[in-house]
């Protein structure tokens, strides 16, 4: 054993990496909104991308205090409180993103339902807790988005019933993408990746080639099941992977049926592009609720817009327009390029 590897790390002296002096490709990564933001970007200076990179982590603390289900001071928890009682004023933001909100789950027919937090709030996937019958029926009794009685010339949100609850989780990560990559755009970035858990956005190429995305194996840690070539799109993947736990060999996962209250059963995954964030992400909770055939139907019906699923039996459907950037994909599943992501 070397004395470097004995020592313990608080101890031991590495050199630190060189920071470019000049263009350069410039990277950051913290833990906001319960995931891993990252910030990768090329500017042409240290300090252009430090004020870029600062900027980007801002708006995502920022979006957290507004937005989190978990701080009692948030917009969305002061809505929660009150809102069953009388109507609750909304930021402008708030009303555009519950609009927003409304319209996904019209589209779905109910299929993305913000409202199901009146069900999710009774799950702990950290613990493996779940909610029994009685507390099921109560809570799925609340759920309902026709409920949500929007005023939108006042600016106001009432709930039409007591229980009810809105949990943003369904999109509020793709919106807190789209408002750093309009902030990147500002800074006169060209060529940026950010993402936020599940969520990101590529902006420009990697200076002469595309962004690689991985698509990852719902089943096999570290597996990669398709690699897709990527410019100027957001991606947005949902899976059962993300928080579940096992019980009497079912997995309870956090992508709930708002119809049933429980897990949404017959997708492993679902992985969707489209131009902006805040639609990538809606769109692959209403798929995975879906499922794979009403899903994709779906998809072919919305311009600009593909899907990756992943269905129950590990068998992957693919949307139209992405049969040709999965083939060119292919060679990157046994040796994905520097700067490939996740989702």
């Amino acid at each position: 054993m070397t004395l470097l590897a004995w020592l313990p790390a608080a101890f031991r002296r590495t050199p630190a990496p060189a920071t470019p002096a000049g263009p350069a490709w410039f990277r950051r990564e913290e833990a906001i909104m319960g995931t891993a933001i990252t910030a990768e970007l090329w500017a042409d200076s240290p300090a252009q991308a430090e004020q870029a990179l600062g900027l980007v982590m801002d708006e995502m603390h920022r979006i957290d205090r507004c937005m989190s289900p978990h701080r009692a001071d948030s917009e969305l928890s002061r809505i929660n409180r009150e809102a069953a009682l009388h109507p609750v004023p909304l930021s402008p933001e708030m009303a555009r993103l519950i609009d927003r909100a409304l319209t996904f789950s019209a589209l779905s027919e109910g299929a993305f339902d913000i409202s199901f937090a009146a069900v999710g709030q009774h799950y702990d996937y950290r613990t493996g807790q779940a909610p029994d019958a009685a507390t099921l029926a109560q809570a799925r009794a609340a759920i309902g988005w026709r409920g949500l009685l929007l005023d939108r010339a006042a600016g106001t949100l009432r709930f039409a019933r007591p229980g009810m609850r809105i949990d943003l989780g369904g999109f509020a990560k793709g919106h807190a993408v789209d408002n750093a990559m309009a902030l990147l755009r500002a800074q006169g970035i060209r060529h940026a990746m950010v993402s936020a858990g599940g969520d990101s956005h590529v902006l420009g190429d990697r200076r002469g080639r595309p962004w690689s995305v991985a698509i990852r194996d719902p089943r096999r840690e570290g597996g990669v099941v398709a690699v897709l070539p990527l410019e100027d799109v957001s991606i947005s993947t949902s899976g059962d992977y993300e928080r579940f736990f096992e019980r009497d060999g079912v997995r309870h996962h956090h992508l709930l049926d708002p119809r049933t209250g429980e897990s949404a059963r017959g997708v492993r995954s679902v992985t969707i592009l489209a131009p902006d964030g805040l639609t990538c992400e809606a769109l692959s909770k209403m798929v995975f609720v879906l499922g794979p055939a009403r899903g994709l139907a779906l998809i072919h019906t919305l311009p600009d817009v593909d899907a990756v699923v992943i269905d129950a039996e590990g068998a992957m459907h693919v949307s139209q327009g992405l049969a040709q950037p999965l083939a060119e994909g292919a060679a990157a599943v046994a040796a994905p390029s520097r700067g490939d992501h996740t989702p």
